[in-house]
């Protein structure tokens, strides 16, 4: 009789693309939602949890193929039906406000935090399971909105711990790029896919302005550009008039402000009287911008969009340090339908092979006025950001500012098993008095092996009682964190001067605990 083939054993390892979090990191996470939480309730916004799945069909990027959907969701099929995990927090938003538009209030404010999935490659920094954290106001179409959020994602930085002058949210308009490939000819009102290959390769190098610079741009921009391995990149094969024009865009920002003629001097002249709110610098960018897309409707309207987020944000005492205009904020416009603003962290770090760097984006949102359409058939405005959250904890830690390292739990070791009614009645009440502790669960035979527990759980403090201290109603209190350090930096004589554990009465207990806690915090 032939034997029973064995089955291997399951591997222990996490899937490719996901990780696991422990103790500090939940915590740390944790805190910090919390944090974002309560900024985004001042503001008020309501909490709204959704389905970690929905259909395919509502999710709408993605749609289901032959066999499988396609790249980019992890889906199934069932009851003929197409499901999948939620690949963000909008998707999701835009069904809930189409589903329950009769029960919501209009405009509806929300956040909504929590685990998204993307069936993507994963690589270094990239994981198919990460925390968003949004915030969208659906059924306003005021610019006000997109003040309001900004406003708001200024403040939520500063309250998890970034420093002002340590970020930036740096606002542009969809309109703005829109306007601009109309100043430069590549927009065409009875064929709007006409010019579509080269506004994709403007677009994708206004991107690169950063890595390039104005020449890299260029070089894109005309013919194309061979870069340092002898790649080369296909370029958009613009006229020199049109370079121009783009080149002007983006530059934009710069101190110079061009008046070559009388009548736009006197135009300047206006715009600097138009708002009190308004920084010079606000001026010179919101006007440079004006000059460029005054003749085309679309650029004009997001030039006069800009203007009202500056002001509101003036008004209400966001100032350049914290909020600017930046014209060559262009990620994700192919998504977005007006203001776009990106949250950028200016301070410096090293990357793994030591080369200073800036910490760059950590939130990113913008206007999209579309998105409930396909639900409903009519236009409903909307507009929020997204913030990453693993990005934003990991720039907190780089800062030092998660917090002090997580206290474990005061352990009441167990001296003797006959006790253990009396060791769980120690720990209820230290628990009753609002102090986190646990009883030592493991074999209690090595009283060496349950200090090692302790130390493992970074507990700060271990009850300890046998026979003889319960016998004269006393308990040894072991102060753990002061005895690692005498331990590891006092001499004898310095031991003796400080000593790490009391005999205190039992019920004295609570209080000694309490003592040495608040010494420690």
């Amino acid at each position: 009789m032939a034997k029973m083939k064995k089955q291997p054993r399951p591997k222990a390892q996490t899937p490719k693309g996901f990780q696991d979090y422990f103790g500090a990191e939940v915590t740390q996470r944790t805190e910090m939602l919390a944090k974002i939480a309560a900024v985004y309730h001042r503001y008020g916004f309501d909490a709204l949890e959704t389905s970690a799945v929905e259909t395919v069909e509502a999710l709408g990027k993605f749609l289901p193929d032959v066999d499988r959907p396609n790249e980019g969701v992890f889906a199934w099929e069932e009851d003929n039906d197409w499901l999948a995990l939620r690949y963000d927090l909008t998707a999701p938003l835009a069904r809930v406000a189409a589903q329950y538009r009769n029960d919501l209030p209009f405009p509806y404010r929300r956040y909504a935090m929590g685990p998204v999935w993307r069936n993507e490659k994963p690589g270094p920094g990239r994981f198919r399971q990460f925390y968003q954290c949004d915030a969208d106001t659906v059924g306003s179409g005021s610019v006000a909105a997109d003040a309001e959020i900004c406003a708001m994602l200024s403040d939520t930085l500063e309250a998890v711990g970034i420093a002002r002058g340590d970020y930036v949210i740096r606002v542009n308009n969809r309109k703005v790029l829109n306007g601009v490939m109309e100043a430069a000819g590549l927009h065409d009102p009875v064929d709007p896919t006409k010019f579509e290959k080269e506004r994709g390769i403007v677009l994708r190098a206004i991107d690169k302005l950063d890595r390039l610079g104005l020449g890299g741009v260029r070089a894109l921009l005309g013919d194309g550009r061979k870069d340092e391995s002898g790649d080369f990149t296909e370029g958009a094969k613009l006229s020199e008039d049109q370079i121009k024009v783009v080149l002007s865009f983006l530059d934009a920002g710069s101190d110079e402000v061009n008046l070559a003629n009388e009548d736009k001097r006197q135009d300047y002249e206006k715009w600097i009287d138009l708002d009190k709110h308004l920084t010079e610098q606000d001026r010179k960018v919101l006007f440079n911008l004006f000059n460029i897309l005054r003749d085309t409707a679309t650029g004009s309207e997001a030039v006069l969009e800009l203007k009202e987020i500056a002001t509101l944000c003036r008004s209400q005492g966001y100032g350049p340090d914290r909020i600017v205009i930046d014209p060559s904020v262009v990620r994700g416009l192919g998504y977005y339908t007006g203001p776009v603003y990106e949250a950028e962290l200016t301070f410096e770090i090293t990357d793994d092979k030591g080369r200073p760097r800036n910490f760059g984006s950590v939130a990113g949102g913008g206007r999209y006025d579309d998105l409930v359409k396909r639900f409903t058939g009519q236009e409903v405005p909307a507009t929020g950001v997204s913030i990453g959250v693993d990005r934003l904890l990991a720039a907190l830690r780089a800062k030092g500012q998660t917090g002090a390292a997580t206290v474990g739990p005061v352990v009441v070791t167990v001296m003797d098993r006959d006790r253990m009614a009396d060791y769980q009645t120690m720990v209820a009440d230290l628990r009753n008095a609002g102090i986190r502790a646990e009883v030592y669960l493991g074999n209690p035979k090595n009283f060496g092996n349950q200090l090692k527990y302790a130390d493992k759980r970074q507990s700060p403090i271990a009850i300890i009682a046998g026979s003889d201290e319960f016998d004269k109603g006393i308990v040894q209190i072991k102060d753990l964190i002061l005895g690692a350090e005498i331990a590891k930096n006092a001499t004898l004589e310095e031991w003796k001067d400080r000593p790490s554990q009391y005999e205190v009465p039992r019920d004295q207990m609570i209080a000694k605990v309490r003592e040495i806690l608040d010494t420690h915090s």
